[in-house]
């Protein structure tokens, strides 16, 4: 299901992305970076819709779909009684961002995902689609493997811009077939520049959560070693234990 609805999702995007080709140049980099007054209006009017309403103005999405995409704000609920009109740099008016809401039960907070990994992430699917199932290269980890791009037909590996620093992020692909982008060398400057101790078992995409703008969209669960070194924390096949377990009334 996660797989259907991410090849979905960046299958719909294409269009708006190229549409920025469209906009005067003002307009292109101001659609282009997170912009806090932006944030700001936006969490605002997301404020005050749910005081009016007692909801939140998001569209529906299926209970699996990941977390950093599951809450998209629905613009058309907040214009115009609570927003003008889309951000300059969301993906309804031409930009690089969807507003999402992030920890809607709790504390209701506008984020962005960079919609640059979307747009990768489909043509790698395409590519897939040609292949007939992924072209693993070299093992990273269990279940996860780097891309073999020469079997695709690319000259060059494939990679995303970061949100969080001038690096350029590679790809890697899933033994289930899934395509994600690779965080680690982020979120390991991320704690060395903050002198940082995360537990072991703790997903420490959330310390780029709580620090930035941008959520790690397109992401595995990443955990530090005992060396205090990102390392990824993903099995599929404790995933498909836990779903296959007979619920106590299955048992009784």
């Amino acid at each position: 299901m996660m797989r259907k609805w991410s090849l979905f999702f960046v299958l719909a995007l294409t269009t708006v992305l190229l549409s920025g080709c469209l906009y005067p140049e003002e307009e292109k980099v101001e659609s282009q970076v997170p912009d806090e007054e932006q944030l700001a209006s936006v969490q605002k009017a997301v404020e005050e819709f749910q005081a009016d309403t007692g909801v939140l103005p998001i569209k529906t999405r299926d209970m699996d779909t990941d977390q950093f995409i599951k809450y998209p704000i629905d613009f058309e609920k907040l214009i115009p009684k609570y927003l003008t009109k889309p951000p300059a740099n969301s993906y309804e008016k031409g930009g690089l961002f969807q507003y999402i809401i992030w920890n809607p039960e709790v504390n209701p907070t506008v984020k962005l995902v960079d919609l640059r990994t979307a747009e990768t992430i489909r043509e790698l699917n395409i590519g897939f689609m040609g292949t007939f199932y992924p072209t693993f290269k070299e093992q990273i980890s269990d279940y996860i493997y780097s891309i073999d791009y020469k079997k695709l037909g690319y000259k060059e590996d494939l990679s995303v811009p970061s949100p969080y620093s001038n690096n350029l992020l590679p790809l890697i692909v899933t033994t289930e077939g899934e395509v994600y982008i690779d965080y680690s060398v982020d979120l390991k400057l991320f704690i060395d520049n903050n002198q940082l101790t995360p537990k072991e078992g703790e997903d420490i995409r959330m310390l780029l959560v709580d620090a930035y703008p941008v959520v790690p969209a397109y992401s595995l669960p990443y955990t530090v070693n005992e060396k205090n070194e990102p390392i990824f924390m993903y099995d599929p096949t404790a995933q498909k234990v836990e779903e296959q377990e007979p619920t106590t009334e299955e048992n009784s």
